[in-house]
């Protein structure tokens, strides 16, 4: 018995598999406007730079980042953070280092990001997207969530396609289906 496969790609707005990965250098990072204010983070030979790097150099990983935005409407980071925060070099700096030094990291992280999303065909919408729920700070303790998502990053940038998303979020299916077109102006959204 022979068994045919037969693989057909279906567009369904989504150009998430269509796109090769994207690869951000320390020198491309460096040559960004937003991306040289944080030469500290990247010439900081005890900070994990290049660990990140070249998590988000995946292919894989920015396809889910993409897939969080379209498909469950969470920021990039929200379909990666898990992973990048189980990374061992990564998770290290973040628990053992001053929260400064840490918060540094994670703004770097947000640069890259965006990097990556633009580069992908995507834009910043202004918005953030929460990923955690921030513990009281101690003075014994580093700076961690207590909730959500993420364990270390609280929150993210939203994007969308400069030509609209192909997915209507609820709040505009809710909006449209009441009837009521104040609902879609609220904030947040």
């Amino acid at each position: 018995m022979h068994v045919l496969y037969l693989l057909v790609a279906v567009d369904l707005g989504s150009r998430v598999t269509e796109m090769a990965k994207v690869r951000v250098t320390r020198v491309d990072f460096l040559n960004d406007p937003q991306g040289k204010t944080f030469s500290d983070v990247v010439n900081d030979a005890e900070q994990p730079f290049d660990d990140v790097i070249t998590f988000f150099a995946d292919a894989d990983r920015q396809r889910r980042m993409e897939e969080s935005e379209l498909h469950h409407d969470r920021s990039p980071l929200a379909g990666v953070v898990r992973e990048l925060e189980s990374q061992p070099t990564i998770h290290q700096f973040l628990e053992g280092v001053h929260p400064r030094r840490s918060t540094r990291l994670r703004q770097a992280i947000g640069v890259l990001v965006r990097m990556i999303m633009e580069r992908r065909g995507w834009q910043k919408t202004g918005r953030k997207g929460s990923l955690g729920v921030r513990a009281t700070g101690s003075a014994s303790s580093p700076e961690h969530n207590t909730g959500g998502l993420a364990f270390w990053f609280v929150r993210a940038e939203r994007y969308e396609r400069p030509e609209g998303m192909p997915y209507r979020s609820v709040r505009e299916r809710c909006a449209e289906l009441d009837g009521d077109s104040t609902r879609l102006s609220l904030p947040g959204r």
